[in-house]
């Protein structure tokens, strides 16, 4: 019996390979794994992207929220550069095309919450899931149109890396009306 307990030991210990490894070196080992010629950051600025400050949020909540290399984006709405929400309903005193631009500014903001959280962008593995909520009339149909607004963005942004498991629902309102709030889900390096 001691010779069983001895070997399952010995089987669960090196199973954990680098439990002992210092921090630093694991994280030399995962993000050696980042191509040295992704650069997100690049992108954006190509775009003419410019990245702006998220602010304390209004509430009882963070930006963001990380377990292990999981970070959890809060949704966030279509606050554009100005301050201003880009308000109203889809399907009625909003077009698709004017939903997609909402949601694009979604993805601004959200890139800037990544940004202000890991420091540089190419620390980013894989966009992995977004949640779309789009503010639309009850016979309004198109929510995948308008949430590609934000998609697009992040492929085009991480390329391969930016595509993602998506749900574009419809609400009967947001707050303060806002047009869209997108929540997402990203894998880091490190």
């Amino acid at each position: 019996m001691k010779y069983c307990v001895l070997v399952l030991l010995t089987a669960v210990i090196l199973s954990c390979g680098d439990v002992n490894k210092p921090a630093k070196e694991k994280n030399e080992t995962t993000n050696a794994k980042v191509d040295a010629n992704y650069n997100p950051e690049a992108v954006l600025d190509s775009l003419g992207i410019v990245l702006r400050d998220q602010g304390i949020p209004v509430a009882n909540y963070v930006h963001v929220a990380r377990t292990g290399n999981l970070l959890f984006l809060a949704g966030k709405g279509p606050k554009q550069a100005n301050g201003e929400n880009i308000i109203g309903k889809l399907g009625d005193s909003l077009t698709i095309d004017q939903g997609y631009q909402a949601a694009r500014e979604v993805g601004i903001n959200q890139l800037s919450v990544l940004k202000a959280e890991l420091g540089n962008l190419n620390k980013v593995k894989r966009i992995v899931s977004v949640h779309g909520m789009v503010n639309a009339s009850p016979d309004f149909k198109d929510h995948s149109k308008v949430i590609n607004g934000y998609s697009d963005l992040m492929v085009a942004v991480f390329g391969e890396k930016g595509k993602h498991a998506r749900a574009a629902v419809g609400m009967g309102s947001l707050p303060g009306n806002m047009a869209v709030e997108v929540e997402m889900v990203v894998e880091v390096y490190e």
